[in-house]
């Protein structure tokens, strides 16, 4: 019997997973997030299942390692949360790579929607019967710029979305998709010519704040910025700051950097001790989502399922998993993965 403990379980993660059980394996869900402190209710446990903002750094993983879990199993695609350096050579890692970019995608796309027809103000209107169209002016989507940070399945998707509504679409990556019709520009370019800019790439010490008060000067006056991968892509003081002095016409955003204690929580009955997050969900051109772009029934069950089997992969068949993380990965000649091989 493979047992599991889930870390941070909501409601909809415990049905998602109930649905598919497994004879081989118990589960235990938790409310609280894993942290240094939480860590020791993790005795016990063959596998920790943790999701996007439990911390599963160093020390963690040694106790964890102490404890004699053998995997940590991610159920989300980002893994900037767990050091998978120091996870090598004790404990393996495995993730969810794709459960449902469409839900991403289309969730970036209502926010674009939603911000740009005021729909979100006229929605609070009518419920109080004030059916007055003024200060309600948004703009065409046809024919305007929009930049793609990062054109992985997600990015690629939002891409289709935009030129379905007829906008021009640029884009930045590291690494150009081969073969495809994408118009790459570099990042500065992207940030001078785009009217919208939305952010689908993953957050590395490369990424983290490409965001910042310098980026945002090369941008458009009026510029929309869309963000629903990593809260830390984005300064929030260089954004908010943007959004004072009118340079930034409005903001989306589903992540933020320092959400890891607030999101995924009800806090209506206390005061926001985030001054930063409160300072920014009063702007009247900013909306927050609270890292929700990812919850459609499909995106839930296929995390569940994947989840599931790479857990079944790492117990069985020799413990290859195609899903598995190795900071070493990359480098062809180390790689035991590609040889279909335990990383350790």
């Amino acid at each position: 019997m493979i047992k599991v403990a889930f870390f941070d379980a909501k409601e909809y993660d415990i049905n998602s997973f109930n649905k598919i059980s497994d004879s081989n394996m118990e589960f235990k869900f938790l409310e609280t997030k894993l942290t240094e402190d939480t860590v020791e209710l993790a005795k016990g446990y063959d596998v920790v299942c943790v999701f996007v903002n439990d911390t599963v750094n160093e020390k963690v993983i040694e106790s964890l390692y102490e404890y004699g879990v053998r995997l940590i199993a991610l159920r989300c695609a980002g893994y900037n949360n767990v050091d998978v350096a120091k996870a090598y050579g004790k404990i393996h890692v495995v993730h969810v790579p794709a459960y449902s970019p469409y839900a991403v995608a289309e969730h970036a796309a209502a926010l674009l929607l939603t911000s740009v027809r005021r729909i979100h103000k006229a929605y609070n209107r009518t419920r109080d019967f004030n059916f007055s169209l003024s200060g309600l002016t948004g703009f065409d989507l046809h024919g305007k710029t929009v930049g793609v940070i990062g054109t992985g399945k997600i990015g690629r998707i939002f891409i289709d979305i935009c030129m379905g509504f007829g906008m021009n679409v640029i884009a930045y990556d590291a690494f150009p998709a081969k073969d495809s019709k994408i118009e790459y520009v570099s990042l500065d370019e992207l940030f001078e010519k785009s009217n919208i800019i939305s952010l689908h790439c993953p957050l590395t010490d490369e990424t983290r704040h490409m965001i910042g008060a310098d980026a945002i000067g090369k941008m458009k006056k009026g510029v929309v910025i869309l963000n629903t991968s990593r809260g830390a892509l984005i300064d929030a003081e260089a954004l908010l700051d943007g959004i004072k002095a009118r340079k930034i016409g409005a903001a989306c955003l589903d992540v933020y950097e320092e959400e890891a204690d607030i999101f995924f929580e009800d806090r209506s009955g206390h005061i926001l001790n985030d001054e930063l997050l409160a300072r920014l969900i009063s702007m009247p051109n900013v909306i927050v989502t609270s890292h929700q772009a990812f919850l459609t029934e499909e995106a839930l069950e296929n995390i569940a399922e994947t989840t599931v089997n790479n857990i079944k992969s790492c117990f069985e068949n020799e413990g290859v998993c195609d899903n598995e993380l190795c900071y070493r990965c990359g480098s062809v000649e180390e790689c035991k993965k590609k040889r279909k091989q335990k990383c350790f």
